[in-house]
């Protein structure tokens, strides 16, 4: 596919959080007008505003003339909200991982997918060019138009479709949103046994590193792995008060067994 050479874009945001205030601040940085921010709450629309240098409204009947509307909102709310834009007739997109872009043709012809694979948080800055992004647009010339777009603000820009765009989107939460959730439980684990939780942040770091060079189960270790019943029972005793936590090391175990029991079966 040949990518347009596109000329700076006006672009108005259609909410305000985690996913909006990165990719704003990085197509302003790209040299792209940020035309307005949209939110319910007018407060988190004037904050992210001013540090795009947009205006703010807290009314979609209140938009201006824009080149591209970018939705940016929870899941379950893209549906509604494009059909409000759809009297505008303008290209619009959205920002998710797991909504069809069938979602959007609802409402507009001029629709596409531009989905930054990458965790969020308003406090934590980023190098936004090493985020991927995965593109989808309703016929060709939207879809160069929207590589073309993506390509001045990440070095990793995909065209994927929507039922590939879910698979990822399913991986991430594996990769990313669970494993968050055990540093949870190692923190409290070790909270209530009054140790700090930075004693495991090299460990996370260097398991994360491994995955870099090399598939995840060639580097899997721990006592599953090793078939250490001893270990793993004294492990569940100590969780004995906790059914639910026990639960989950058993499940998990099992399935790293299962695992490592499969890249050892000889062909």
């Amino acid at each position: 596919m040949r990518v347009l050479s596109l000329p700076k874009m006006r672009i108005t945001f259609i909410g305000s959080g985690n996913v909006a205030t990165h990719l704003a601040a990085a197509f302003k940085n790209a040299g792209h007008r940020i035309m307005q921010v949209y939110s319910r709450n007018m407060q988190h629309a004037e904050l992210l505003a001013y540090h795009v240098g947009a205006e703010a409204t807290d009314k979609l009947d209140n938009l201006i003339e824009t080149d591209i509307f970018v939705i940016a909102v929870k899941d379950d709310a893209v549906e509604s909200v494009a059909s409000q834009l759809a009297k505008y007739q303008t290209l619009t997109v959205h920002t998710s991982g797991a909504v069809d872009l069938n979602t959007l043709l609802s409402s507009t012809n001029r629709a596409g997918v531009l989905y930054p694979l990458q965790t969020f948080s308003k406090e934590k800055e980023l190098n936004f060019r090493t985020v991927p992004i995965c593109i989808e647009g309703a016929d060709e010339e939207i879809t160069k138009t929207l590589v073309a777009l993506a390509q001045t603000v990440s070095n990793s820009v995909q065209v994927i479709n929507s039922a590939k765009r879910k698979v990822l989107h399913l991986a991430a939460v594996f990769a990313c949103n669970f494993p968050n959730y055990l540093y949870q439980i190692s923190q409290q684990i070790l909270a209530d046994n009054h140790l700090d939780f930075g004693l495991l942040k090299p460990l996370i770091t260097e398991t994360a590193n491994k995955v870099q060079e090399r598939l995840p189960s060639a580097v899997q270790t721990g006592p599953a792995v090793r078939n250490d019943d001893l270990t793993m029972a004294a492990h569940l005793q100590m969780l004995g008060n906790d059914a639910f936590l026990q639960s989950i090391y058993q499940l998990l175990s099992s399935g790293i067994a299962k695992t490592a029991k499969t890249e050892q079966r000889p062909e």
